[in-house]
């Protein structure tokens, strides 16, 4: 366009999104989740509208952009405007086909016909899909989806074929459902049973793709890791035992995408971890001043519920706690300031400070909203709010987020339909863009690798 000058590098966005309960109700909740998708290209266009010179990082709020740190912005003269849509797009979906699968997994081709083919994405003339599909294999199922778009700007973009060895030049668009197993674009792993012996069939795993972009290689990984499967089990300990299930899965899949099979290349891990507060600190601190009653089964004195009471006001609830169940009297405290006065209890990434990095989380808790189409602000009272689906990398890929070559760039890491009901997870986002030749130090693709 005519003014508008093109930013250096390549603009990329990495989306994870539980969508379990878009196909249970894929009339209300499809519409609502893909008009929100479709939406943030658009704020994607607005987000570029950013200065490039020396100033201070800006953050999004949900009416444009907000100047954080007080510094005022350069003078409009002295500003390149940016419209461009992302070059490259990864989409990562968990539970895809539904929670409940025999019965919802009808619907996915409406959807996946809808992601390529609406206007909104008709400048991604590339694609490639990978669906796990395949529910009836017991061994390997998933329900993972994985979703890759190319805009029709970017030139040169090569996928990795993990079986022979060597990047493969990507054109035109490719759905895979139910070969995953033996497509080698890709690396596919369901966890081991034992990892999480309560659930009877689990289907928590992840796949891994990679990709070459101007001679920097980056590997993208989707992961869905266990829940907590009880409240009052969680509550029991500090850190809870589901916390050391979810701590031992990611270990593995991280030792596996860098062990010595495949050169080392920067990587981003981003999914629906599972991750939640430390549900013992948690609550010792919502009810500081209450005390707890304990409620047993009569037949197995096994406890059942928990509640807790102010010692005076009339000895109101404050909360009450139940295998499923988890009724906090205020939910606020979860929304003000987008619940970061809860922060201090996620603490289940700080076992891998070393190892993954992620940007400061300015959104409220992505998980458990209501799956009712009209509350699109509402938690459920089944868990406590807790950002479970996450966006994290390596400190290699680090740099490549918040390095250029010349000044100072913005990366926007935030949720999706703060306001819109997009089933009981919101989608969260990182966009960011890859200086020119930034990942030359780190892959040498150019020199390692035989390119198709």
């Amino acid at each position: 366009m005519a003014g508008k000058a093109a930013a250096p590098g390549t603009a990329v966005l990495l989306v994870t999104a539980n969508v379990g309960s878009l196909f249970d109700d894929p009339e209300n909740l499809q519409k609502n989740w893909l008009r929100e998708f479709y939406q943030l290209l658009k704020m994607e266009d607005k987000m570029n509208k950013v200065s490039e010179c020396r100033m201070k990082h800006y953050t999004q709020d949900p009416i444009g952009m907000k100047m954080i740190q007080g510094i005022a912005p350069a003078p409009l003269c002295q500003q390149v405007l940016h419209t461009h849509k992302p070059h490259f797009m990864a989409l990562h979906c968990q539970e895809f086909g539904g929670k409940n699968y025999e019965a919802s997994m009808s619907h996915v081709d409406k959807f996946v016909k809808e992601l390529l083919s609406s206007d909104a994405m008709k400048e991604y003339n590339r694609a490639r899909v990978y669906l796990d599909e395949n529910y009836k294999s017991q061994e390997h199922f998933t329900a993972l989806g994985s979703f890759y778009f190319l805009h029709e700007s970017l030139k040169n973009i090569y996928q990795f074929d993990f079986k022979a060895k060597k990047y493969k030049k990507v054109t035109g668009k490719e759905i895979y459902s139910d070969t995953l197993e033996s497509t080698p674009m890709l690396e596919k792993e369901k966890f081991p049973q034992d990892y999480f012996p309560e659930c009877k069939w689990s289907r928590k795993g992840f796949i891994r793709t990679r990709w070459c972009i101007a001679d920097c290689a980056f590997d993208l990984v989707n992961i869905h890791l266990f829940h907590d499967a009880s409240n009052l089990v969680a509550w029991e300990t500090s850190p809870s035992v589901y916390s050391g299930v979810r701590h031992k899965a990611l270990g593995y899949v991280l030792d596996r995408i860098i062990d010595q099979r495949f050169e080392k290349v920067s990587y981003f891990v981003f999914g629906d971890f599972n991750f939640r507060l430390d549900s013992k600190s948690v609550v010792e601190t919502l009810c500081t001043k209450a005390t707890m009653q304990t409620v047993r089964a009569a037949d197995t004195n096994e406890v059942v519920k928990l509640i807790f009471r102010e010692s005076d006001n009339d000895r109101k609830v404050v909360l009450q706690l139940e295998k499923k169940l988890f009724d906090y009297f205020n939910q606020d405290v979860f929304r003000d300031n987008n619940g970061t006065a809860l922060l201090e209890f996620d603490k289940e990434l700080s076992v891998f400070k070393d190892r993954l990095y992620e940007l400061d989380i300015s959104f409220p808790p992505s998980y458990p909203y209501s799956e009712d189409s009209s509350q699109g602000e509402q938690y459920m009272n089944t868990r406590c709010p807790a950002w479970c689906d996450r966006i994290l990398m390596s400190l290699s890929a680090k740099e490549l987020v918040l390095k250029s070559e010349s000044e100072e760039k913005v990366a926007t890491y935030d949720h999706i339909g703060p306001n819109v009901c997009m089933g009981d997870h919101k989608p969260v986002f990182l966009a960011f863009r890859i200086a020119p030749g930034a990942g030359k130090p780190h892959a040498h693709v150019h020199k390692c690798c035989v390119v198709q």
